[in-house]
C-alpha cells in the first residue's frame, strides 16, 4: 500500500504528529503546501484549530484531492478549546467525493497555558498506536 502524510502546522503540534506518524509508516510527512502528485492508497491529513477554524490552506489542499488520487484519508490533529479539527474535515473531503476512514486521531494541543505541553510524550504514543493499528489492518485486509 502507499501511503502519504500532509499537515498543516501554526505552532508546531501537527507536523511533530505527522513526523512520529511517518516514522511509524515509513514515509515523510509534508505540509499541505506540497500536493499529493501520484496516487496514495491512504492519505494521512492533520491540523489543528484556531480561533475556531482549521486555517484555509488545509481546505484549498483538499480542494486539490480527487477520489482517483486518494482512496482514503485518515484525519488527526489537536486543539485546546473545541473538541477536534477533524469535523471540519471531513465535511471537505466527504463533499468531494473522497472516502474518509470512520476512525480519526485528536489529541489536546496547548493554547497559551491551555493544555500547556500538549501533545506530550503520551500523546504522541497513542498517535502512534493509532496509526500501527490502522495501517496493520489495512495491511491484512489487502492480503
Amino acid at each position: 500500500m502507499k501511503y502519504a502524510i500532509r499537515y498543516y502546522s501554526k505552532f508546531g503540534h501537527s507536523k511533530q504528529m505527522a513526523d512520529a506518524l511517518g516514522n511509524v509508516i515509513g514515509t515523510s510527512a509534508a505540509p499541505v503546501t506540497e500536493p499529493v502528485t501520484e496516487p496514495v492508497d491512504v492519505l494521512f491529513l492533520g491540523a489543528g484549530v484556531f480561533l475556531g477554524s482549521v486555517n484555509k490552506s488545509v481546505f484549498r489542499f483538499i480542494d486539490s484531492l480527487t477520489p482517483e488520487k486518494v482512496r482514503c484519508v485518515v484525519l488527526f490533529g489537536s486543539c485546546a478549546i473545541i473538541d477536534s479539527p477533524v469535523p471540519q474535515m471531513r465535511k471537505a473531503l466527504e463533499e468531494r467525493g473522497i472516502k474518509v476512514a470512520d476512525r480519526s486521531f485528536t489529541c489536546k494541543g496547548s493554547m497559551g497555558p491551555i493544555h500547556s505541553g500538549h501533545p506530550d510524550k503520551e500523546d504522541i504514543d497513542a498517535l502512534c498506536r493509532f496509526a500501527k493499528t490502522f495501517v496493520t489492518e489495512q495491511e491484512t485486509a489487502n492480503v
